[in-house]
């Protein structure tokens, strides 16, 4: 049990006494340790049945994808089987270093399970490779049986892929390759900024509580975090350069051997989701920055009683703002009881986190930052990691992680190969579950300036998960476009930051010296490159999807849940038919923008 991080300042510590005994995830569901005999015992599993299965299948799938039905189906099984396998093992792991990526045992752990399971599903390669060579006519006609039939959402998804899969041998070497590559990268991104150290007044703190910082109410906290944030980045500037370099250059080989048209084709290609139809949001978004956050940040920069913030105070709370620290109890309460008032199964399901210990919530050193719900395998369990602080704005992380995970959950059904949900969706069930503890906090507001508050909070969440997201999918462009011209420096980098950062924020917010730094951070530039729009994505489809259900007679949550349930099973399109939403339609991004330009006017007028 930790009680309060070492990495807190003394005054948070003081008042951290709130925050003991916070929860840890306890991951026995998967493997007792990391040198549980079970660990060996699945590794070795796993190990001979992907060589068995290359035996028996490899040159074999299409011919029994047209003389042997039952004998596919039979492969496609056991596949699965091993699929679900080797995800435990590397969820395992993964799991336990975002626990603590300083650990030099985890870390040792972590990179031998990478490499181990790379190396087994090598053998694997060739099982979709080879299904996607199979005649459109032979497998249609295979899918006519019943059993293999249930797949048929899988097969479609493969064939997806099939124009940008490449000869076998160059397939094994992209992936084996990609232990000492990307994946690599990737490790020495989280361990150094795990490591890294920011001199806040004196006191030596990680990057999560400097971060918070920024949210704190006392304006000099915010600018010794910012100048902190600016130095460390700074003095570690060479390192993160080289890491976004590489990978921006080992994204682009891939690319062009692939043949993908467009820098972002390979993310919209992972998402499901039509070029156009993101084109169109990002479009729709960049065009409401004036509507949206510049007309909020000249508001709050009034607020504040300055003509113009400096970054650090961007996210800063409004003067009248309660900042008491929130429990672990009061959070919990808080989302259950928005939850239950929607669906008391969507409730019931977010329970059971709490109960069973599938919630990781202190910030702690070596810990990885931010937040995320990991959906495991449908043969165990998701579980959510958390930094909670006990601001409210961490009883909305918890309420967003808990709806992925009330997802995961929902979906887990369809099996290893089509539980995964697309990006673009994964974030429906968060930021719907983030929504419904929102309007329930804004229910109980009994007075203007507590409605007011909550409305500028609400603001706020919105325009960094819908503008700001887009901002930074807009700086990626700009990166990756830049970079096949030749590697960057750090300041090239800098300028492209602060173009996208000074479009989006509008002249209110002033860019400070040492701005320029703050894109190295930003781990989703790192392990997912493009993967931001999606948040945007997902609240403007909420907000669309909100709106149903606010005017919408009985049967809404029945219909929810269905598209909950689906998993990877269904387009976008198909899922957001019941609800009469479409995404393709210009209409769709407007009225989920109009629902955060409805909260400034809201705003504006309480400000009257």
């Amino acid at each position: 049990m930790l009680i309060v991080s070492p990495t807190y300042s003394a005054a948070d510590q003081a008042e951290g006494n709130i925050l003991a005994g916070l929860p840890e995830w306890d991951l026995t569901d998967l493997y007792t340790g990391l040198d549980a005999p079970e660990v060996s015992r699945d590794l070795q599993a796993c190990s001979e049945q992907a060589q068995a299965l290359e035996k028996t299948y490899k040159g074999q799938l299409a011919d029994l994808a047209k003389n042997d039905v039952a004998g596919l189906l039979k492969a496609v099984k056991a596949y699965e089987d091993l699929d679900d396998l080797m995800g435990r093992l590397i969820s395992f792991a993964g799991l336990s270093y975002a626990g603590d990526t300083s650990d030099p045992k985890v870390q040792k752990f972590y990179g031998d399970m990478q490499e181990r399971i790379t190396n087994i599903s090598s053998h694997l390669l060739f099982f979709e490779l080879e299904l996607n060579r199979v005649d459109d006519d032979v497998l249609e006609a295979a899918l006519t049986d019943a059993d293999l039939a249930y797949y048929r959402p899988w097969f479609e998804d493969q064939r997806k892929n099939k124009p940008y899969q490449l000869e076998d041998r160059v397939e094994q070497l992209f992936h084996e390759k990609s232990v000492t590559g990307r994946g690599a990268w990737n490790r020495l991104f989280d361990e150094t900024m795990a490591s890294l150290r920011f001199d806040v007044n004196g006191e030596q703190l990680s990057v999560e509580p400097v971060l918070a910082m920024l949210q704190n109410n006392d304006p000099a906290k915010r600018e010794g975090a910012g100048k902190a944030l600016i130095k460390t980045f700074s003095d570690n500037l060479s390192t993160f350069t080289l890491i976004t370099n590489t990978l921006a250059k080992d994204k682009e080989i891939s690319d062009r051997w692939r043949n993908f048209g467009d820098i972002a084709d390979s993310r919209h290609l992972a998402n499901r989701v039509e070029r156009e139809v993101v084109e169109a949001l990002v479009s729709a978004v960049r065009e409401a920055y004036p509507k949206l956050s510049h007309r909020y940040y000249a508001l709050k920069a009034k607020w504040l009683g300055v003509e113009q913030m400096n970054f650090w105070d961007r996210n800063a709370p409004l003067p009248e703002s309660d900042q008491s620290v929130i429990s672990w109890d009061e959070a919990r309460e808080t989302v259950l009881s928005a939850y239950s008032g929607f669906a008391p199964e969507m409730a019931d399901i977010a329970k059971t986190f709490f109960d069973k210990n599938w919630i990781d919530a202190p910030a702690r050193p070596g810990k990885a930052p931010g937040a995320f719900a990991h959906p495991t395998v449908p043969s165990a369990h998701p579980y959510v990691l958390l930094n909670y602080l006990g601001k409210t704005r961490d009883v909305m992380v918890l309420a967003h992680e808990l709806g992925h995970g009330v997802h995961q959950v929902l979906a887990g059904h369809n099996g290893p190969l089509m539980a995964p949900t697309p990006l673009t969706l994964a974030e429906t069930a968060s930021v719907f579950g983030e929504m419904l503890t929102f309007q329930s906090l804004l229910a109980k507001a009994e007075t203007p300036r507590a409605r007011k508050i909550l409305l500028a909070s609400k603001a706020e969440d919105m325009i960094n998960t819908v503008v700001r997201q887009i901002a930074f999918y807009s700086f990626e462009r700009k990166l990756h476009t830049e970079r096949r011209n030749g590697e960057l420096t750090a300041e090239q980098i800098g300028e492209l930051w602060l173009s996208v950062q000074a479009e989006s924020l509008g002249p209110a917010v002033k860019l400070n010296d040492g701005y320029e730094t703050f894109w190295t951070y930003i781990p989703h530039f790192i392990h997912s490159p493009f993967y931001v729009y999606a948040y945007a994505f997902g609240d403007c489809l909420v907000n669309s999807l909100y709106a149903v259900y606010q005017g919408a007679e009985a049967g809404f949550q029945e219909k929810y849940f269905e598209l909950l349930k689906a998993g990877g099973t269904k387009h976008h399109s198909e899922l957001l038919q019941p609800f009469g939403l479409d995404a393709k339609d210009p209409a769709f991004w407007q009225k989920g923008l109009s629902v955060i330009e409805g909260i400034i006017d809201e705003l504006e007028a309480l400000d009257d």
